[in-house]
C-alpha cells in the first residue's frame, strides 16, 4: 500500500474518533454542571486545558464562558481540534482514498460533516446540547461500524484501526482528566455523594456506566480508575485501546509480540508493557493527573513514530538518484 494512502486512511479514522470524543468531553461537562450544588459556578476552562488548546483559546476569546468554550470546541474552524475542523479533515482524507474505502464509509463521512456544518449555522441546536452531542457520538459509532463491516480487513483497515485506537486512548485520558480539573467546592466533598455524582457522570461520558456497574456495583474512584485505565476488555479503556493498536501495528508489519522492527513498535510495545503490570496503587502514588499526562505524552510519541515509520518519504541523495538512473 502506498504511504500516502495509508496516511489518509489512518488520519481519516483519527479525525472521526477525535470529533466523537470532543463531543464526549463537552457532554461530560454538561452532565457535571447539572449535578453541581447550589452556589458553585460552572467550570468550562478545564475542557480547553485538557484539550491542550488553552493558549489558542486565549488569543481568540476574552473569557472561558460556556458559549465561548462550546463554540471553540465545536464549530470554530480556527481551532484545529474543533469537531467541525476534524470532520472537514476526515472528509478530505476520505475523498483522497475513495477507491480504497467503501461507498458507505464515504457517504457517512460526508453526511456527518454536513450535519455539523449545518448545525454551526443554527445556534439553537445548542439549546438541547446533550441531544446534539449524542447525535455526533452516534454518527461516529456508525462510521466505525461501517469501517469494520464494509471494508476488507487488510492493511488499509489495520491503519484505520491503529489510528482509531491511538486517538481513543488519548481522548479517554483527557475525559478522565476533566474530572481532575473540576474543582470541588471543598476538600470535604471528596468521597461524599457530590464527588460520587461527578465520577458517575464521568463514566457516562465514556459510555461506561452500565458496564462498570455490572462489574463493580458501587461507585468507587479506585475501581473507576482500574476500569477506564487498566481494563483489557472494555472498548474505551486505555489498556484495551493500546492492545488493539499494537495488534493492528503488528499485523501491518508482520512482527511477533516481544520483538520490534521499527521505532513505532518499540514505543507502543513499551507503553503497553507498562500498562500490563501497573496497579491502581502505583498510579495513585504517581498522581492520577501526572500519570495521565505522561500517557498523553507517550501516545504523542507513538503517533510521531508511526508517521516517521510508515508515512515519511525519505529524501534520496543526489548520488543515489544518479546511481538509480544509471
Amino acid at each position: 500500500m502506498l504511504s500516502r494512502v495509508a496516511e489518509s486512511i489512518y488520519w481519516m479514522a483519527r479525525y472521526i474518533e477525535r470529533a466523537e470524543n470532543v463531543a464526549r468531553i463537552v457532554d461530560a461537562n454538561y452532565h457535571m454542571i447539572l449535578d453541581l450544588p447550589d452556589g458553585v459556578g460552572e467550570q468550562w476552562e478545564p475542557l480547553v486545558v485538557t484539550s491542550g488548546d488553552e493558549e489558542l483559546f486565549k488569543q481568540l476569546y476574552p473569557a472561558f464562558t460556556r458559549e465561548a468554550v462550546v463554540q471553540f470546541l465545536t464549530f470554530d474552524t480556527r481551532n484545529p481540534n474543533a469537531i467541525l475542523t476534524c470532520l472537514h479533515m476526515a472528509r478530505e482524507n476520505a475523498r483522497s482514498v475513495r477507491e480504497w474505502i467503501s461507498s458507505e464509509m464515504w457517504q457517512q463521512v460526508n453526511t456527518f460533516y454536513l450535519m455539523v456544518k449545518d448545525a454551526a449555522r443554527h445556534s439553537e441546536v445548542l439549546e438541547l446540547p446533550h441531544e446534539f452531542f449524542v447525535e455526533i457520538m452516534m454518527a461516529g459509532h456508525l462510521f466505525s461500524g461501517l469501517c469494520d463491516n464494509t471494508m476488507a480487513h487488510g492493511e488499509g483497515w489495520e491503519f484505520a484501526r491503529l489510528g482509531r485506537m491511538l486517538e481513543r486512548a488519548d481522548k479517554t485520558t483527557r475525559i478522565i482528566d476533566v474530572k481532575y480539573f473540576i474543582l470541588l467546592p471543598s476538600i470535604d466533598y471528596i468521597g461524599m455523594p457530590y464527588d460520587h455524582i461527578l465520577w458517575a457522570s464521568l463514566l457516562r461520558s465514556a459510555s461506561a456506566f452500565e458496564m462498570y456497574r455490572k462489574r463493580y456495583g458501587q461507585i468507587a474512584p479506585d475501581n473507576i480508575i482500574e476500569f477506564l485505565v487498566l481494563d483489557n476488555q472494555f472498548p474505551r479503556a486505555i489498556h484495551h485501546c493500546l492492545i488493539m493498536a499494537e495488534l493492528a501495528l503488528r499485523n501491518i508489519s508482520g512482527t511477533m509480540r516481544g520483538r520490534f522492527t521499527n521505532h513505532a513498535e518499540k514505543s507502543l510495545g513499551r507503553l503497553l508493557a507498562d500498562l500490563d503490570y501497573i496497579q491502581v496503587d502505583e498510579i495513585k502514588a504517581i498522581g492520577l493527573h501526572e500519570f495521565l499526562d505522561g500517557i498523553q505524552t507517550r501516545l504523542n510519541q507513538v503517533g510521531a513514530a508511526v508517521s516517521e515509520t510508515f508515512f515519511a518519504v525519505p529524501l534520496v541523495a543526489p548520488a543515489e538518484q544518479k546511481q538509480e538512473i544509471e
